[in-house]
């Protein structure tokens, strides 16, 4: 006579088994789902209409319209002054492409802003401290409700909100980059 032995462990019964396998797929499937759905920033983005942008309309600068009353000069900077919430990312970017294809210095005086054009220059005041600082334009990125610009992190410890990593800031549009 043949005895043959049951393959699997003897001492786990068939539902104990089926348990075991649901809950081990369903942790692959929710990694599966966080790894594919976290953020990334790629140039191939599409990018959704921001909390705050600049109008085209805006002039880059009341100094390349003449034209321009002192009245009129006062309306179109007031019209390209921006308020909001600043953040900041640094070292989990580091070395990587921005979507303007340049690589990511976090050290650089850099930003990230959904609709201004590559190269932009944007003067960015700290509400909280008056400091002040430029930045230019140089990746895209989806930012949370309420916030309008992601600094580098060498722009933001020159407004000082490092440690806070957010804080209350204007921004106004010093020129406009190409598009």
């Amino acid at each position: 006579m043949v005895i043959r032995r049951r393959s699997g462990y003897p001492s786990l019964n068939a539902p104990l088994r089926i348990w075991l396998l649901a809950g081990v797929s369903s942790l692959l499937l929710a990694t599966g789902v966080v790894m594919f759905c976290t953020r990334s920033v790629e140039a191939d983005t599409q990018v959704r209409q921001p909390i705050a942008s600049v109008p085209p309309s805006v002039p880059a600068s009341p100094i390349a319209h003449p034209e321009l009353t002192p009245k009129g000069m006062i309306a179109a900077q007031k019209a390209a002054m921006l308020r909001g919430i600043a953040t900041w990312y640094g070292t989990v970017f580091n070395g990587r492409k921005t979507a303007s294809g340049e690589t990511f210095d976090m050290y650089a005086m850099t930003a990230c802003h959904p609709t201004l054009p590559f190269g932009s220059l944007v003067k960015v005041v700290n509400l909280k401290n008056k400091r002040s600082v430029v930045v230019r334009i140089t990746d895209r990125g989806y930012l949370s409700e309420g916030r309008i610009i992601d600094l580098s992190y060498g722009a933001a410890q020159e407004l000082a909100m490092t440690e806070a990593g957010i804080a209350p800031v204007v921004l106004q549009v010093i020129s406009r980059g190409r598009p």
